[in-house]
């Protein structure tokens, strides 16, 4: 499914295995991959959380960026990496999953790009936690996510498409037409074709307001 995880030229070829999947996910398991009545529902969880990581990379893996935390943030004072397999650019992701997971992610916050278990299993809480107001990414793909009126009125309705605005949505929704929302969908259809499952509605997020 993954065939250019370990190209050479990928800049953390190797670092990503199975072994440490399932290490984390059943470190994680409430929910994720056992959600639901039927096997669909299943697939759509494991669906969603694959596509989206499939546009990530390892960011310290090709010298990433990285910021000071500012001193009125939660969790602040920490020097963090901009290294992730999912959102992890500040402090407001670190130290809440860092405290789910039982690392120090704070004090090391490089373990998110040099232990491949920790990565996944940040991957994984930031695919099953929702963070008011957005609901989890997880909730939205298994069809448990109700857009409220709220919602209703910044277009965000039921699909992928709010996945990616849960994700990148300051940076990537409601502009219109977008090559890296139109690149994640394509992973997204890339993946629903290889388990043998529909697309669902609503997989961009061109017209939607991001999250507040």
């Amino acid at each position: 499914m993954l065939k250019h995880r370990n190209d050479a030229a990928c800049p953390a070829n190797g670092f990503y295995t199975y072994s440490a999947f399932v290490a984390a996910a059943r470190f994680l398991s409430g929910g994720f991959v056992d959600d639901g009545t039927d096997v669909d529902t299943r697939k759509q969880g494991d669906r969603g959380c694959i596509s989206c990581s499939s546009t990530c990379c390892n960011e310290i893996a090709r010298g990433g960026s990285r910021r000071r935390c500012a001193e009125t943030e939660p969790f602040a004072w920490r020097l963090l990496f901009q290294a992730r397999i999912r959102g992890y650019s500040g402090n407001y992701n670190y130290g809440p999953a860092g405290q789910a997971i039982g690392a120090d992610l704070l004090g090391n916050p490089d373990l998110v790009a040099t232990d491949p278990t920790i990565s996944f299993k940040t991957a994984i809480w930031f695919w099953m936690t929702p963070q008011s107001p957005k609901p989890s990414c997880h909730a939205v793909i298994t069809g448990q996510w109700t857009p409220s009126s709220v919602d209703q009125a910044a277009g965000r309705a039921p699909g992928f498409g709010v996945i990616t605005n849960i994700i990148n949505g300051g940076l990537e929704c409601g502009k219109g037409s977008d090559a890296r929302v139109a690149d994640r969908i394509g992973f997204y259809k890339r993946y629903c074709d290889l388990l043998g499952v529909g697309y669902g509605p609503n997989l961009d997020c061109y017209s939607q307001s991001p999250f507040a």
